[in-house]
């Protein structure tokens, strides 16, 4: 499906220019926010199954041929996923484990108890809930999937390695911010934490006046998003 950008992007930086000027200077460094919207569910959530502790080429190559086991789709149904046998998925590269992942969720979107169609009617924290009962997929992948699938504005990733760096050497921390010190910063961010935590991930690309030469702050993993 083709992207497209967030509606609540123009909201988003004038609000958190309004109410945080660390922020307000890294959004004048990145500039606009960029976030491609995706509309894939079912595909999404596999890929980021398949990518799971892997390096990108590795994750990528097993991906491409798990697609090629199904011609003449751009990606597999749920039921073709589930008729598949797991020896035909041995052999793409992909583990017993993410075999047992990928079935799981393929069940449970081909029995509709993970109901893509429904999320509309539901709030972040309900999402989440439905998705991480699928094996293999926890609170994390269920974040990047709200913020870069289903365009929600609000998350706030406070388990996310890069998120937490950036917000350490932004905010200049002696140590890393633990889970509650996150969410009580972000508080001000309100109701536009996706758009927060995006910049934060930028940042690793800027230098901001009086902060320390970043590292590069990203996302731990780009299965969802990208």
């Amino acid at each position: 499906m083709a992207n497209s950008e967030v509606s609540y992007a123009r909201e988003a930086m004038a609000h958190l220019r309004s109410a945080d000027p660390v922020l307000a200077q890294v959004i004048e460094a990145v500039g606009p926010i960029e976030i491609a919207l995706r509309r894939e569910r079912f595909a999404a959530l596999s890929r980021a199954i398949i990518f799971q502790q892997l390096a990108g080429a590795a994750a990528r190559t097993i991906h491409d041929r798990f697609v090629a086991l199904f011609p003449g789709r751009r990606f597999p149904t749920p039921r073709q996923v589930l008729d598949a046998t797991p020896e035909d998925l041995r052999r793409v590269g992909l583990s017993r484990q993410k075999i047992l992942y990928l079935k799981d969720l393929a069940t449970h979107v081909d029995s509709r108890i993970l109901n893509f169609h429904r999320f509309h009617l539901m709030d972040d924290e309900e999402i989440i809930l439905d998705l991480t009962r699928v094996l293999g997929i926890g609170r994390w992948t269920a974040e990047m999937f709200l913020m870069f699938n289903l365009g929600r504005p609000d998350v706030l990733p406070v388990d996310d390695l890069g998120v937490r760096n950036a917000v350490r050497r932004l905010y200049r921390m002696r140590k890393m911010p633990d889970a509650k010190r996150l969410s009580a910063l972000a508080e001000r961010w309100r109701p536009y934490r996706s758009a927060a935590s995006w910049y934060l991930w930028r940042s690793g690309e800027i230098v901001t006046p009086g902060a320390a030469s970043p590292k590069r702050s990203r996302p731990a993993r780009k299965a969802i998003r990208r």
